[in-house]
């Protein structure tokens, strides 16, 4: 049986089908291993003799060679384009290993141990009404909102906010507000302007006590949230994790404005810039909230004690709706009761101070670790690095566990303008409308909700959410290079990179 090949014209004998490789492998005429001998013809043809029962001997000249190696890539990046083009990059989506998340630093004192104890158990607990809850409130307690993966972490899957017209009793004087969903965020609605036009900014609560069984005499009612949906004048925010807090709190200003500073080059060319939000009473750089509104965990706790649940502190004394008749403890409400007992605010800063970060993983699911590595040398390449810094060093502490260490936050903790795309238009400190302190990363593995409202759950859509064209309000967003770099890598690169963020 003989079978010639000329150019592309193939002439088989009926026990042979087409060939198109050099060695051919054939069981027509009973043959598993049909040997193949292979002789040339005049230049830039070739002809293969296949004869049963000898071995194939194939031999070219260096021009067919060269086709034939030239045929070879052309084939393989052809079909690397049909793959990739199968292929696209999603979200793995949050871990499912165990939480690696609020539990204390191995190194507390005993002391420090029993102040995190007792502050994780103040964090969860919830507050009535005679101990001040409202008038106005969002839930009641902490530990409800951040809650996932585990307690100090941000929104959980399930809304706990519909138990407010459920089991905690508060149904008679409440709906709950249409954005808030049972499957969604837990939001904090903010009001950006007051019907006289002037700004507001504040914190408008979702709830009211009036109609619970133990606030006879209370009539307040809900704030309007559907007209200002209409008036397009809400947005919204979601907790923040409180992860590695205390960490955060002992980074010393001159190390966030050295950070700043550094690569220079890098920055301008893809035209960060970024700058601290100072307190302008002492002009000390603030880095706790969406907008680094808070300069420490003190001041944090008691601001969020009051105007989460309406509970005022000895560092907000006074009650946010003064309505006499909604009034059900002593005001404050909540101080230190005694020399030997801290109040509930510094429990909830001791709390958070002593609060380790998540532990992050090599690998998980289907992403390994090469996947995970090469994410994060991506991560580095096309800039997020940049402002989203990998570590920053703490400086001294009178706590051990946080003296001079390494913190793996990737965050700079500056602000940074975002675009129209992501601006709020709320004022905070010296941060603008659409200015948002660097997010820290650590934790994101197990996050469901992205972003300052919550408005994903896609981490590779809150990724192209950094990116927005300015307009006549806003300028474009600081991270418009950087994530056109982002959309420029392949799928595989971006995938790797995905993989690296859900490891944190």
């Amino acid at each position: 049986m003989i079978a010639k090949v000329r150019g592309s014209a193939v002439a088989a004998a009926t026990c042979f089908p087409e060939v198109a490789s050099v060695r051919v492998w054939h069981s027509a005429c009973g043959f598993t291993t049909p040997p193949i001998r292979l002789f040339t013809g005049s230049a830039g043809t070739a002809s293969w003799q296949y004869t049963h029962g000898q071995k194939a001997e194939p031999t070219l000249n260096k021009k067919q060679w060269q086709l034939l190696s030239v045929v070879l890539v052309v084939a393989f990046f052809s079909l690397a384009g049909i793959i990739q083009a199968q292929f696209l990059a999603k979200d793995p989506g949050p871990r499912g290993d165990p939480a690696g998340a609020g539990v204390p630093y191995a190194a507390l004192t005993s002391d420090e141990l029993e102040m995190f104890d007792a502050g994780r158990k103040e964090f969860a607990e919830e507050d009535g009404l005679d101990e001040g809850l409202g008038p106005r409130f969002n839930f009641v307690s902490c530990g409800g909102c951040h809650s996932q993966p585990d307690v100090g972490g941000t929104s959980p899957a399930m809304n706990p906010l519909f138990r407010v017209v459920g089991d905690l009793g508060f149904g008679a004087g409440n709906v709950v507000p249409s954005f808030i969903t049972p499957d969604g965020p837990i939001k904090e609605a903010r009001f950006q302007y007051n019907p006289n036009g002037t700004r507001d900014g504040g914190v408008h609560a979702l709830f009211v006590i009036a109609g619970h069984p133990d606030a006879v005499g209370c009539t307040i009612q809900q704030a309007n949230f559907e007209r200002q949906i209409l008036n397009n004048n809400i947005i919204f925010r979601i907790p923040t994790p409180i992860f590695g807090a205390g960490l955060i709190e002992q980074i010393s200003d001159s190390t966030i404005v050295a950070n700043l500073a550094g690569n220079p080059f890098a920055k301008r060319i893809l035209g960060i810039s970024g700058r601290p939000n100072r307190n302008g009473n002492d002009g000390r750089i603030a880095r706790f909230g969406w907008k680094a509104q808070n300069q420490s965990l003190l001041l944090f706790s008691g601001e969020a004690y009051n105007v989460e649940m309406g509970i005022t502190n000895e560092l907000f004394p006074i009650e946010r709706d003064e309505t006499g008749t909604c009034q059900f403890a002593m005001v404050p409400n909540n101080v230190t009761p005694s020399i030997r007992q801290l109040s509930a605010i510094e429990n909830f800063a001791n709390f958070q101070r002593f609060l380790a970060p998540p532990t992050p993983v090599s690998s998980f699911g289907r992403a390994s670790s090469f996947s995970v590595s090469r994410g994060r040398q991506r991560f580095t390449e096309v800039g997020c690095a940049l402002c989203h810094t990998p570590a920053l060093k703490t400086d001294n502490s009178s706590v051990a566990a946080l003296r001079y260490q390494n913190v793996n936050l990737f965050s700079d903790l500056a602000l940074h303008g975002m675009g129209p795309g992501l601006a709020d238009d709320i004022l905070q400190g010296a941060a603008r409308g659409d200015e948002f302190r660097t997010s820290p990363l650590w934790g994101l593995g197990q996050r469901i909700f992205f972003l300052h409202d919550g408005r994903t759950n896609d981490l590779l859509e809150a990724i192209r959410a950094h990116g927005s064209a300015g307009n006549l309000k806003f300028g474009p967003s600081e991270a418009n290079a950087v994530i056109d770099r982002f959309n420029g890598l392949g799928e595989g690169d971006k995938q790797d990179l995905l993989n690296f963020l859900r490891s944190l």
